[in-house]
């Protein structure tokens, strides 16, 4: 089975966007985002893959929709509909991503090993996708980096690695 592992950036009230698109605009979050992905499979849903311009290169989009009917057109893009069947096409994995939106985080976190979440130091009150609140009786801190306001980023923010709590 694949290490699956959460990526997010989230504002303090957990907003990741509004209108199909996020609040803010980090650079240094953004290449962190393609340095962990790249040349991984991305689990995403439909509205999350729309939101981009194309896919990303290299990395494999699974893109989950309830629509049967939903196709694309982009090489390295495979679409499905369940979480289940996203997860089955990542389970010879060493590793895969669950890149959002909101009810796929939720879908997805009790399958999920790990968290990558940027915590953005900022609330927005007018965001229409959330994610999901942390339980921190299943999760665990283990890296936390924290990242200034400025030369291009217009809010502080902090790299935060979760890990799922093992059961004895």
């Amino acid at each position: 089975m694949a290490k699956l592992t959460m990526i997010a950036a989230a504002a303090e009230n957990n907003a990741l966007g509004k209108d199909n698109d996020l609040l803010w605009h980090l650079p240094d979050d953004f290449k962190r985002f393609k340095k962990l992905t790249t040349g991984h499979k991305i689990i995403m849903g439909r509205k999350t893959f729309e939101s981009f311009r194309k896919p990303l290169p290299k990395r494999v989009h699974i893109i989950i929709t309830r629509d049967t009917k939903y196709k694309v057109s982009f090489e390295d893009c495979i679409v499905v509909h369940s979480l289940e069947d996203a997860l089955e096409l990542v389970a010879n994995e060493k590793l895969a991503f669950i890149i959002g939106g909101g009810e796929i985080y939720k879908q997805a976190e009790e399958f999920s090993d790990c968290i990558e979440l940027t915590r953005v130091h900022a609330n927005f009150e007018d965001a229409d996708t959330f994610f999901p609140e942390l339980d921190s009786k299943k999760w665990q801190l283990v890296e936390e980096k924290y990242h200034e306001k400025g030369q291009g980023h217009s809010y502080a923010f902090t790299y935060l690695t979760y890990e799922r709590k093992t059961t004895n």
